[in-house]
């Protein structure tokens, strides 16, 4: 066993890997960019360095200061965890050239699958299904199409190169072909630096099902059962359970032996993901999708119906040690169910968030598991992956999983960062989930009634709760409190005013709310209680949060606002949909601009979104560069329109203004 070993990421799972380090007896080596010096995997490690700046290309991506740190802690191995430089081939390879072990395959078998042309032409010939589409690489555009016609519409267009979706295009047409065939180079290019496409059947209703599989380099290679990855969003994860209650024994030795047969064929050693996809119309057959050459994010689930620390046995493979158990001796006991909790808001269609961690609650325990990088203080930026931490959950059955997996992410609280965990929650309580009856399609289709798109009326009661209890007067010695100095207007016999506060939640229209009268307020806990109900939430400044939901209520200053709207009358400010980096910007101020026209991109969190014009017109205002880092509904630019509607516009602006005024006037005088 290796005495010092570097891992060679950030987050969740660099914990994760330092954990299993810690108790193998390891000494462990963290890196940290400088977005990273506090964070939690730097904490827990042995001894830190400091790796570069915080973008990741100069600093997580960076092979030269990750072999550099290695030397100069003493490390003889390095993990690369998942993401990041995990399967890079070249990386792989400078690791053996400086001496040191890659806790991960060879560099050849790298190389091989991550191109998926070459792999399904590699497990093919050792007789592993593959889904029908085209054979050979760079296909020009005829030969794509041709090949689209033969296998027969619809068909997906993948990249050769990269994953997670990008560049990927579904297409039912004929007659569309041309066009999605130069979108999707287009695209992979943009993200992989390579174009090369292949084209495959379209499999409808799919399910995705993986294998994992352990070889060691003696030749030894088992599987470890399978996964159920079907319950996906834009390509993307987001739960995964073992095992899968689609197979039957049968059908699991037969996907596990094609997966121990995908392994062999690329001479693979260490921890790997076979991924098949099978019909919807028929649960008889599976496809080879691809194969994944590391560590895999939803790990966990199998380590808990296995037995098994897959962590621990990358290490023992990488030092050289034979596998002591052959396929006969592999039993899943149990079941287990892992939910991804990503910084991201549901109610504005899944866009990043970021913000600094305020207080957190991660749920531990009988059954439950949750693998996090997140401490109080924790800034999430737009920087990195969203996902922030893996509640998972474990019983003798998947009913007692999926009960368990519910109540725990009702329990998580992740106060300050906008998170997926109350979607989850409510996602794993759909019939067709509890059923198991799932697709690729699922959460897409079912997404928008488990969104919660309008803020709870108790929500803003507990908001004005807080606020009232802030403007109370503290007690004067010997306990008497002044009654004149009470903000709920006070009077000799009489009862108290209420009190009631102007607020709005980001993306909903502001409210004025009331205090109710029966309230309970502590440093990190509300109750209030409304038509014999009483709702309780955890509190940390202006964020409130219950059952996995979180809502950031600030101060609504209705004349601000006004005044704001009056000064841009008759022109469209365009807000940061989400924090993260102007990374184009289009135009300069003065130009025209057409409806729709594209004016710059904000990236966050390896997404792009495009600001469009909202209507033809003038750029009047551009607040921004390309690499200037932007919050939230932070203003980037300002579309008038032609100066007759920017005028009528403006009237009408000014009137809703003044009105405000008299209005807020009004309210102030009464309290």
């Amino acid at each position: 066993m290796f005495n010092t070993v570097l891992v060679a990421n950030r987050g969740e799972i660099a914990v994760r890997v330092i954990r299993t380090l810690r108790a193998l007896g390891v000494r462990s080596v963290a890196v940290f960019s400088d977005a990273d010096a506090d964070a939690r995997h730097v904490r827990e490690a042995d001894t830190a360095v400091r790796i570069g700046p915080a973008p990741a290309a100069e600093s997580y991506l960076s092979a030269e200061r990750l072999l550099d740190a290695a030397a100069r802690t003493g490390a003889e191995a390095v993990h690369p965890g998942y993401g990041f430089l995990a399967e890079n081939a070249a990386f792989a390879r400078a690791c053996a050239d400086a001496g040191l072990v890659f806790i991960g395959p060879p560099a050849p078998a790298i190389s091989l699958m991550g191109d998926k042309i070459r792999a399904k032409e590699t497990v093919l010939a050792a007789g592993v299904p593959v889904v029908p589409g085209s054979s050979g690489a760079g296909l020009t555009d005829d030969q794509l199409a041709e090949a689209a016609r033969r296998i027969g519409m619809p068909v997906l267009l993948k990249p050769s190169a990269g994953g997670g979706g990008k560049g990927m295009r579904l297409t039912r047409l004929e007659s569309a072909l041309r066009d999605e065939i130069a979108a999707a180079r287009r695209e992979a290019r943009a993200s992989f630096g390579d174009d090369t496409l292949l084209v495959e059947r379209w499999i409808d209703t799919p399910r995705h099902i993986e294998v994992q599989v352990l070889a060691d380099a003696h030749g030894n290679v088992v599987h470890l059962g399978e996964r159920e990855c079907s319950l996906q969003r834009r390509h993307q994860k987001v739960i995964e359970e073992a095992p899968s209650v689609l197979l039957d024994e049968a059908t699991r030795a037969a996907m596990g032996e094609a997966a121990v047969q995908a392994a062999r064929s690329c001479g693979y050693v260490g921890a790997g993901t076979v991924e098949f996809i099978v019909p919807g119309t028929d649960l008889t057959q599976y496809y080879f999708m691809e194969m994944n050459t590391r560590l895999q994010v939803e790990h966990p689930v199998t380590e808990l119906v296995c037995g098994l620390d897959l962590v621990e046995w990358q290490l023992r493979i990488a030092a050289g040690e034979p596998l002591p158990y052959g396929q006969d001796d592999v039993r899943l006991t149990g079941h287990a169910i892992e939910a991804r909790i990503c910084a991201e808001d549901p109610a504005r269609g899944f866009l990043p968030a970021g913000g600094t961690v305020r207080a957190l609650h991660e749920p531990q325990g009988s059954g439950v598991r949750t693998d996090s990088g997140l401490s109080v203080g924790t800034e999430v930026s737009s920087l990195y992956d969203p996902m922030l931490s893996k509640v998972i959950a474990y019983g003798p059955d998947r009913a007692t999983a999926l009960r368990r997996l519910r109540a725990a992410l009702a329990e998580t609280v992740t106060l300050g960062v906008p998170t997926n965990a109350g979607f989850l929650r409510r996602l794993l309580g759909h019939p067709d989930v509890v059923a198991g009856a799932l697709d690729t399609g699922l959460v897409e289709r079912e997404a928008d009634g488990l969104v919660e798109r309008e803020v709870p009326v108790e929500v803003y009661a507990a908001a004005a709760a807080v606020r009232r209890a802030a403007l109370a007067p503290a007690p004067e010695r010997g306990g008497w409190t002044d009654p004149f100095a009470r903000p709920d207007g006070w009077r000799l016999g009489g009862a108290p005013a209420p009190l009631a506060f102007p607020l709005r939640v980001p993306g909903h229209e502001p409210v004025t709310f009331e205090a109710p009268a029966s309230a309970t307020v502590t440093a990190d806990r509300v109750t209030v209680t409304l038509d014999g109900v009483v709702h309780a939430f955890h509190r940390a400044a202006d964020w409130l949060g219950r059952d996995g939901d979180s809502w950031h209520v600030q101060d609504h200053d209705p004349v601000a606002a006004a005044l704001s709207s009056a000064a841009h009358a008759g022109a469209d400010s365009l807000a940061a949909p989400m924090p993260g980096t102007v990374t184009v910007v289009k135009v300069a101020v003065g130009d025209r601009v057409a409806a729709g026209q594209s004016l710059l991109v904000v990236e966050a969190m390896k997404m792009e979104h495009v600001i469009a014009a909202p209507h033809a017109g003038r750029v009047t205002e551009l607040d921004v560069t390309p690499g200037t880092t932007v919050a939230m509904d932070q203003l980037l630019a300002v579309v008038a329109p032609d100066e007759s509607d920017a005028e009528t516009a403006a009237d009408s602006a000014a009137d809703s203004a003044a009105e405000s005024g008299e209005q807020s006037t009004e309210a102030s005088d009464g309290r």
